[in-house]
């Protein structure tokens, strides 16, 4: 297992976690995977990130480029 870095922002989080689900998929050979994006707050976004489980991140919006 990957140790996290709390001291990382959101967005580098999530960035992580979907290489990594993509990485683990492919060595599996066969998966699904889904990314879906909404606004919540304000402008924060959530990002969830669907394979097989599902790993959710709110972004603020200074994180966003």
């Amino acid at each position: 297992m990957i140790p996290t870095n709390t001291n990382k922002s959101q967005i580098d989080r999530a960035r992580e976690c979907l290489i990594r689900e993509l990485d683990d998929g492919l060595r599996h050979g066969f998966f699904d995977l889904a990314v879906t994006c909404e606004t919540v707050n304000g402008k924060k976004r959530r990002l969830t990130i669907k394979a097989g489980k599902n790993h959710r991140f709110t972004i603020p919006e200074e994180e966003i480029e």
